[in-house]
């Protein structure tokens, strides 16, 4: 047999092995039980992850009376928020205390939420078309309006009395701090990392008024009745439950928690505990 024709059988042979090799293969994946078809099994549902980890993990305000306060003497956090994400919990695992509260501001609630620090924030936050591109809302849970906070003595009740050079504190990162600025262009504003440090600087003589939406205002006049809520409300803030995007089946159990608690009247109640009325329809 000439060198041409043994080149040409052996690259037969190997062609054949390979050929066997590869059935064999496919074969043993057959064999494993796998069926190619059916591909990679679906991720667990957010909520399918929370009662797996057992507990909720809700971003919460520490420093806003009525909403989210934290008493420093024993450590508990009450407030609105609280029950309300209290009320999700005990939807998930039938046991409210099922549940870690982590403490949010307004400037870090949405990046703790995106980066898995929570699972959802209930902290008093404004549902913007801006926050929607980068999270999901719950349906409306609270309407609240934008208002001031001053002395009872001050001669500022509303808008028209801000003047050129009045100081306006607030928390950086709320809507509140765009809300002023468009609607009193000459007043200066000072923003602090939360609500309770803007309340001591104006207390400290830092600021003529401050600026956040009326509920949260009154929970800061209960601490110090040295200060008043001024009637006029100049915005609307529709308050959302924050979760994150493609989160949908966790987004569908929360709002049917809100239109439970609606529909039986304990909403009613938890308004009646923190705000002091029942709310308006």
């Amino acid at each position: 047999m000439n060198r041409k024709k043994v080149r040409s059988l052996t690259g037969i042979a190997l062609t054949a092995v390979m050929a066997v090799s590869l059935v064999a293969c496919a074969g043993g994946t057959k064999s494993s039980g796998q069926d190619p078809k059916q591909g990679a099994q679906p991720a667990a549902s957010s909520v399918e992850k929370i009662k797996a980890r057992g507990k909720l993990v809700a971003g919460v305000k520490y420093d806003l009376n009525l909403f989210g306060l934290k008493d420093p003497s024993s450590g508990k956090v009450e407030g609105f928020d609280i029950d309300l994400a209290k009320v999700v919990a005990k939807k998930i695992f039938g046991d409210e205390n099922k549940i870690e509260l982590k403490e949010v501001t307004s400037k870090t609630r949405i990046p703790m939420l995106k980066n898995g620090e929570i699972d959802m924030i209930v902290a008093t936050m404004t549902i913007t078309e801006d926050r929607k591109k980068e999270i999901d809302f719950s349906d409306v849970y609270f309407m609240a309006g934008q208002s001031l906070l001053v002395k009872k003595d001050s001669n500022i009740n509303g808008l028209s009395d801000l003047t050129k050079g009045t100081k306006v504190v607030t928390a950086k990162g709320s809507t509140s701090t765009a809300n002023i600025r468009e609607k009193s262009p000459g007043t200066q504003v000072l923003e602090f990392e939360n609500y309770a440090e803007a309340f001591t600087a104006m207390k400290a003589g830092q600021g003529d008024a401050l600026t956040t939406d009326n509920a949260l205002l009154y929970g800061m006049a209960k601490q110090d009745p040295n200060y008043r809520v001024v009637k006029e409300t100049f915005t609307e803030e529709p308050y959302g439950i924050g979760m994150r995007k493609n989160e949908d089946d966790l987004v569908k159990l929360v709002n049917s928690v809100l239109k439970e608690m609606k529909d039986n009247g304990e909403y009613d109640k938890l308004y009646e505990k923190w705000i002091g009325e029942k709310p308006k329809k």
